[in-house]
Order: C-alpha cells, then sequence, then structure tokens
C-alpha cells in the first residue's frame, strides 16, 4: 500500500503501464516493475522506488490509467493567478483527476472534516479528509498539507470503489472503518457510526447529483 507521491502521470508515456496492487489492497499507476530477488522496483517517470517483494501482491495491466493531458503553454506573467485552493476546489480537482464524481468526493469530505482544514479526530485523524497518520505515512504523502491530504484521500476512496467492484456502501464503509472490516462482514458492518456514515453521504451526494 505504499503509494508513493513521486509517481507522477508522465504526458509522454508510450504505454498505458501498469496497476501495482499491494499487499493493503491499496493499488498505484505506475509505467513498469522490475523484480530482482527479494526486491521489485517500481518505475513511474523518472521517478524508482524499491520495495519488498512481499509487499506487492501483483502487477497487472493497466486499465484505470488515463495519460495526462498534453502540457499547455504557460500563461504570461500578467496573466498568470494564483490557482483556487479552498476545500471544494481541491475536491473538485482530486475528483476529476481520479475519475470520482465531484459530488461524492465532496460529500465525503464535508462528512470527515466539514471542509475544516485543521480538523483532527479524536482519534488522531487529521485534515480535510481525515488522514491517519500511519495511513498518510503509507500513502507518501504529507497528511497536514490540504492539497496533499485530498488527493490522497480521493486515491483511497477510488481504490476502495475499485476493489468493491464500484460499490458505493462497501467503499464508503471501508473508508470509515477499514477494509477489514467490510472483508470480515461481507459489506457495511454493524457499527452505528459507520452505518450513519454512509447514509448520510449517500443522501448528500444522491441529493446533489438530481
Amino acid at each position: 500500500m505504499r503509494l508513493i507521491s513521486l509517481f507522477l502521470s508522465v504526458a509522454a508515456a508510450a504505454s498505458a503501464g501498469e496497476y501495482v496492487v499491494f499487499a493493503s489492497g491499496i493499488g498505484q499507476h505506475v509505467d513498469r516493475h522490475e523484480t530482482e530477488g527479494t526486491k521489485i522496483r517500481l518505475y513511474a517517470g523518472s521517478a524508482v522506488i524499491e520495495v519488498d517483494a512481499w509487499k506487492v501482491r501483483r502487477c497487472e495491466p493497466d486499465e484505470f490509467f488515463a495519460p495526462a493531458p498534453a502540457a499547455k503553454p504557460p500563461a504570461p506573467p500578467e496573466a498568470e493567478s494564483s490557482p483556487d485552493s479552498s476545500p471544494a476546489a481541491l475536491a473538485d480537482a482530486a475528483a476529476d483527476k481520479y475519475g470520482l464524481p465531484r459530488q461524492l468526493v465532496r460529500s465525503v469530505m464535508s462528512a470527515e472534516s466539514a471542509f475544516r482544514p485543521t480538523a483532527v479526530s479524536p482519534k488522531g485523524a487529521v485534515g480535510l479528509m481525515q488522514l491517519m497518520p500511519a495511513t498518510a505515512q503509507s500513502l507518501g504523502v504529507d497528511l497536514y498539507d490540504p492539497a496533499q491530504n485530498v488527493d490522497a484521500g480521493a486515491r483511497y476512496l477510488r481504490d476502495l470503489l475499485i476493489r468493491y467492484d464500484r460499490k458505493l456502501w462497501h467503499a464508503l464503509a471501508a473508508y470509515n472503518a477499514g477494509p477489514e472490516a467490510v472483508d470480515r462482514y461481507g459489506g457495511v458492518p454493524p457499527y452505528p457510526e459507520t452505518i450513519s456514515y454512509v447514509r448520510r453521504i449517500d443522501r448528500e451526494y444522491k441529493k446533489a447529483s438530481q
């Protein structure tokens, strides 16, 4: 589940690359991989990361990879403006990046932090998408950086949707209670907090999508 932030899409990529699924169930796009003894090297553009082979469950052709759009020429200095870094804008950008409905990511952010970048839960989850420190470390992001926090949260939600065959309630329950709980119960676990969480997001998402 080591999703390294150095693995960025490269516009000049010649192929769809690969989708690496780590032992924890989380996936990551890479260009290719090489196995040497007990190590696996993952290549993404100019970035290379080496991990223990046991941490990688499988590598498969990446059916979800979309080539990055061609870079636009930079705007003249006088026309440049600071990008919108509001929570809603960060949610929309991450949703677009990972092929998720914008309102879904906004609804998750609303339930997790009420759009407060400095939110910290009693359990230690931090930021707009309420990442736990261990999760942020495994994703290779700075959980205190709002943009990285939202990007990682949306990426994690996307991977959960893939893991559970696009079943929204399963993915939301796993985001809240962990994939282990969803796997144990074969669906939404019977936790009042998780049931309320899933219903709230589903209700807000459907209402906003009408």
